[in-house]
């Protein structure tokens, strides 16, 4: 499949949206939900509310189809409507911080021996691996916004620096600045893990 045959797809489709067949909306899901809910939860840190803002993105697009224009990708239209509901989560939750219901946490742990034993790692290596990757997760969580988006989009989704700039509706000298900004900053707090 070329890669221009998604597009292709996704143009067919938004325009069966746009006259009235809602099922196309469906295969708009089908195609882009894993992906989107991937940035989201990238972005927000809570598979709850990415889960949640994934369903509300697909609402907005239903809602403003008629927007859509259709020499735009569908995917950057998708992220960017995404990325602005993502923001506004986190501005809102940044003024109404939440407390969890289980201080514990609830973490089940059972069977996870046998998991390890599975995955051929030992106690130690499986701690190690889980510490590096919580604190990856929390040194991208407390980048700017602007900075974890741009390496959210880049490093971690992998779209190109235009694409970026597209969803974020700046240039690619913007993303570009962005991303060497962020970098340097998670360079500085993964320090521990890069030696």
């Amino acid at each position: 499949m070329s890669t221009h045959e998604p597009d292709a797809f996704d143009r067919a489709d938004m325009a069966r949206l746009v006259a009235g067949n809602d099922t196309a909306l469906n295969d708009l899901m089908e195609r882009h939900a894993g992906a989107l809910f991937g940035f989201l939860c990238r972005f927000v840190g809570d598979p709850d509310a990415a889960n949640d803002l994934a369903q509300e993105t697909f609402v907005r697009v239903y809602q403003h189809r008629a927007d859509f224009q259709p020499g735009r990708r569908f995917s950057t239209w998708l992220f960017t409507i995404g990325g602005n509901l993502a923001r506004n989560h986190l501005r809102t939750r940044s003024r109404r911080p939440e407390v969890p219901l289980d201080p514990a946490g609830g973490d089940d742990r059972s069977g996870l021996m046998e998991t390890l034993r599975a995955q051929g790692l030992t106690p130690d290596e499986d701690l190690l691996r889980a510490e590096q990757q919580s604190a990856v997760r929390d040194a991208v969580s407390a980048l700017p916004d602007d900075l974890r988006e741009a390496i959210v989009l880049c490093e971690l989704e992998d779209r190109s620096v235009s694409e970026a700039a597209g969803i974020l509706s700046t240039t690619v000298k913007a993303v570009e600045s962005r991303l060497y900004r962020a970098r340097q900053q998670l360079r500085t707090r993964l320090l521990r893990w890069l030696a």
